[in-house]
């Protein structure tokens, strides 16, 4: 089975990326602004610019994982970055 087990970290970027960005760019990305290691184990979630398609990047210890997921109808909803911060209890 591909996919986290346990307890996982979940990390969503607050920002839209340009969705050609994949298994090179994307583990870029969370170095550069989330400031985290991408191999880690954690979830790390990109909204494309359109709000009906995510990416997801993970590694599972055998090697970086990437899934992309667009919604047939409707949107994914994002939060706010003032959201964020209340929810981290800044």
């Amino acid at each position: 089975m591909i996919g986290p087990s346990g307890t996982v970290r979940v990390m969503a970027a607050t920002k839209p990326v340009d969705f050609c960005k994949g298994m090179e760019g994307l583990p870029m990305l969370v170095r550069e602004h989330m400031k985290a290691d991408p191999f880690s184990g954690a979830v790390y979630v990109y909204p494309a610019k359109r709000a009906d398609r995510i990416k997801l990047i993970f590694w599972d210890r055998t090697g970086l994982c990437l899934f992309a997921k667009r919604l047939e109808d409707g949107v994914f909803r994002w939060p706010k970055i003032e959201d964020v911060r209340a929810s981290q209890g800044r």
